[in-house]
């Protein structure tokens, strides 16, 4: 069995399929919906890569993606279930699932932000946790932040306008584009990396 044939077996068979299925469905959705700029949201980034890693059992995507998205997709369902229960926003971000403009369904696909994270700790569970996925992330969301920047600043994509807690711009764009990489970074991607590390150390995965 050939290396990447091998990799694609940490996983069975039916989940690979669901994966596909479910990018298959939601890309095209998504893009209809919400347009190209759409995705350079972070989360969605992960959607795609995580979909990649699950395919090809990539151990360092579905690490990296991990990295970058426990806490990202945490903070999403507190801010979803505050406005659901209490009617007030936690962080922001989550008004449009509320926006009754567009289509139920389309809405409830975002419900993917519940699902990454059990799918993406079961995924390190049966590859390995990659100790380059911290890097590979930060690598990633420098660039991201960079584009939002040229994106609607109504829209504030990745908050690269304005920050989601005072809800300013620090300094100029660059500043803030930097600003808001590092704090993604280290107090972000630096802890959650460094729990996985320790919870996984077992199951280190290799540099294959």
């Amino acid at each position: 069995m050939s290396s990447s044939q091998t990799s694609a077996a940490r996983f069975p068979n039916w989940v690979r399929w669901t994966v596909l299925l479910w990018f298959v469905v939601w890309f095209p959705a998504y893009w209809r919906t919400w347009g190209a700029a759409n995705f350079i949201h972070l989360c969605d980034i992960a959607v795609i890569l995580t979909c990649i890693g699950v395919w090809t059992g990539s151990a360092l995507l579905i690490s990296s993606q991990a990295v970058g998205s426990l806490v990202v997709d945490s903070a999403w369902a507190l801010d979803a279930g505050s406005r659901f229960f209490l009617g007030r926003p936690f962080l922001g971000g989550t008004e449009y699932l509320f926006d009754p403009h567009f289509p139920l369904w389309i809405r409830l696909l975002s419900l993917f932000h519940l699902v990454m994270p059990p799918l993406l700790l079961w995924g390190i569970h049966r590859t390995g946790y990659d100790q380059r996925a911290w890097l590979l992330q930060s690598a990633i969301t420098l660039p991201v932040f960079i584009a939002a920047r040229f994106t609607s600043p109504a829209k504030n994509i990745n908050f690269a306008f304005t920050d989601p807690f005072i809800h300013r711009q620090w300094g100029s764009a660059p500043i803030h584009v930097l600003i808001s990489w590092a704090f993604m970074v280290f107090v972000v991607y630096l802890p959650t990396h460094l729990l996985l590390k320790r919870i996984f150390a077992s199951r280190a995965a290799g540099a294959a």
